[in-house]
């Protein structure tokens, strides 16, 4: 291991890394929380300027991805449709296989200028996170309780909301609801054998519903459907934990494009694309590749850059503190920092179990066992 890589796995940098998020997110949603002014005043500047601000906290995370791990992303997409990728807004279809695939939407995002006013469906739960939850609030993401009795009123107006948004922007899905693990699969495939649908063996049965309704509601607004299918090489599976240690991967990303036509045809249709999307995941298993031609989008400075704007902020009051503390001798002074360093070590490897397969949502377990009772 290089000196480089050596210093990528020690865990005070992980610290740091961790501490620049932390504080400049909340600097971020301190700031965020004073242009509540401007939405009755000018809602589009509101939302211009919050794009702006959500940009400089996922950001970051995608600059542990491309710049701290170094890893790479291959596109594999018709050329034909390349050049209107960040020219229009669409609703991208994410497989939901790997720890950090949530990253890699964000990173294909990043790649096409769009990262900032980037949308989500995401549970209410998320909303009350500090951040994330909290910047995702101010870019008027779409939070549900995953009951859609209770939901689907809350999700149509949230989504009519973002007809007149001002810049372009993608809307990721995960059509599977939640994250694939074996328990998951078996338990849909009964659900899949017992309502007459074909099988799948890669992915859990896509949720039509919320799909159909975003289709119809964003209809005006989105000009496609982009599907995209994730993959690693060498059958890595990636994580979180490996991306703050600085391992480097290789994505293979497969987009393609359509449009569904009405909401009963979006039903059939998203359950026709999960069986096409297993026949490309078994393709992909058999030869490495992806049927389409092969691009690396060209990766942009401004992640890099940002990150290094907060490090230079908080790191220096941070070493000048740390100086302090030492110099003054206090025993009781540098127990508290060591608690505080405790405390920020439970806190880092909690945020990272959060993206953990084994330690996922159980969403899909229950709500599928109901629907079979």
């Amino acid at each position: 291991m290089d000196i480089v890589g050596f210093l990528k796995s020690q865990f005070i940098c992980h610290l740091l890394i961790c501490y620049i998020f932390i504080v400049s997110g909340l600097i971020i949603n301190f700031i965020q929380l004073f242009t509540l002014i401007l939405w009755p005043i000018n809602k589009q500047l509101f939302r211009r300027i919050n794009c702006r601000l959500a940009y400089c906290i996922s950001s970051q995370m995608v600059m542990l991805l491309e710049w701290w791990s170094g890893t790479d992303c291959t596109l594999y997409t018709d050329p034909a449709s390349y050049h209107k990728y960040g020219k229009e807004n669409a609703i991208v279809i994410l497989n939901h296989n790997f720890e950090i695939d949530f990253l890699c939407g964000w990173n294909f995002c990043e790649r096409f200028g769009v990262l900032g006013s980037s949308k989500v469906l995401a549970k209410k739960e998320l909303s009350y996170m500090p951040i994330i939850g909290w910047m995702w609030y101010f870019l008027e993401i779409v939070f549900c309780k995953r009951k859609w009795e209770e939901d689907r009123k809350t999700v149509v107006q949230k989504l009519l909301n973002l007809r007149d948004y001002p810049e372009n922007f993608w809307f990721l899905i995960h059509c599977e609801g939640t994250r694939f693990t074996e328990q998951k699969h078996q338990i849909s495939m009964q659900v899949a054998e017992a309502k007459g649908l074909p099988k799948l063996k890669y992915h859990l049965l896509p949720r039509t519903k919320g799909f159909a309704v975003t289709v119809q509601c964003l209809r005006n607004v989105v000009s496609a459907v982009y599907d995209s299918t994730l993959n690693f090489r060498n059958n890595e599976n990636p994580t979180l934990l490996g991306v703050l240690n600085g391992k480097k991967y290789h994505a293979d990303l497969y987009v393609r494009q359509d449009v569904p036509e009405d909401e009963q045809e979006c039903s059939t249709w998203l359950h026709k694309l999960y069986q096409e999307k297993d026949a490309f995941q078994e393709e992909y298993y058999r030869t490495g590749t992806y049927p389409a031609v092969p691009t690396v989008p060209p990766r942009r400075p401004w992640t890099l850059l940002n990150w290094l704007f907060w490090a230079l902020l908080l790191l220096y009051p941070l070493f000048k503190l740390l100086i302090n503390m030492i110099n003054s001798g206090s025993s009781l002074t540098l127990a508290s920092f060591a608690f505080v360093i405790i405390i920020a070590s439970v806190g880092v490897r909690w945020m990272i179990g959060v993206t953990e397969i084994n330690k996922g949502s159980t969403y899909g377990n229950n709500d599928n066992k109901q629907k079979q009772k």
